[in-house]
């Protein structure tokens, strides 16, 4: 699949260069600049399929990967997680965009359905198979995130993907499922509690590599908690004073818990 952006349709472009999933960042002195405008700030590189993504502060923006990692002093590779709280806001999310555009991309070179070239369409974001004209979207994966609230404590686990964290327990919502359909089969599968009162807390896209996390708020109705040992390794109940290692402000799911931290920070 290839894109082939002018000169003039990339003169003044922000660009987000991607090899094996790290992004290239010019840094300097530990302070790391990203995205770059392209021109004399653009050091020679070759990108490959080039695709343009949107516009941020009036620059057209643009992904591409790279096919090696040899480049010239002041620059290296970073993973997009890192760079959170060392570039702006606006940029991290936005290469986050480019990193769900690029990942996606290179899962669909080629047409599921009958084998062919995919080629990229001149009026959307979406890829169209040159023989059958089969059309394929960004694919975005819905999933829920949960803070089950007990009196004055919060159900934390940790997980077998990532066992050094404990965090609020999540899952992918399966097909003919409501939100709330699938935090009460979640927490059954994976806690084997029940709950209550549950409300809707907030949204963010999770590129890593398609998701979008929608989030909310429970209150714990009646089970004891019987881990599953497949998904999750151990869970409990935390107050607000003795919270475990829990995940990076980054993520929905600390700005649960911080909120849960805050409601129920002591007086």
């Amino acid at each position: 699949m290839e894109f082939k952006v002018s000169g003039d349709a990339c003169k003044d472009a922000y660009w987000f260069l991607f090899c094996n999933d790290e992004l290239l960042v010019a840094e300097n002195a530990g302070f790391i600049n990203t995205p770059w405008i392209c021109g004399s700030k653009m050091p020679n590189f070759t990108p490959a399929g080039v695709q343009y993504i949107g516009s941020l502060d009036g620059h057209q923006c643009y992904v591409a990967k790279l096919g090696s990692k040899n480049v010239p002093a002041g620059f290296t590779f970073k993973e997009l997680r890192q760079l959170y709280g060392q570039v702006a806001d606006e940029y991290f999310w936005f290469a986050a965009r480019a990193f769900h555009i690029m990942h996606w991309l290179r899962n669909n070179e080629f047409c599921g359905r009958c084998g062919s070239g995919m080629q990229a369409s001149a009026e959307e974001l979406a890829v169209e198979c040159a023989h059958c004209r089969q059309i394929v979207y960004p694919r975005i994966s819905p999933a829920v995130i949960v803070a089950v609230i007990r009196e004055d404590k919060i159900l934390l686990a940790r997980s077998a993907r990532f066992p050094a964290v404990y965090s609020v327990i999540a899952g992918f919502v399966e097909p003919g499922e409501t939100f709330e359909d699938c935090i009460n089969r979640e927490l059954q599968e994976e806690v084997g509690i029940t709950v209550t009162n549950i409300k809707y807390f907030g949204n963010q896209p999770w590129p890593f590599p398609d998701s979008l996390m929608v989030a909310f708020t429970a209150q714990y109705a009646q089970g004891n908690i019987t881990i599953d040992n497949k998904e999750i390794i151990e869970a409990g109940w935390f107050s607000a004073r003795e919270l475990p290692s829990i995940p990076p402000k980054v993520s929905i799911a600390r700005q649960l818990i911080d909120w849960f931290a805050k409601l129920k920070k002591p007086q």
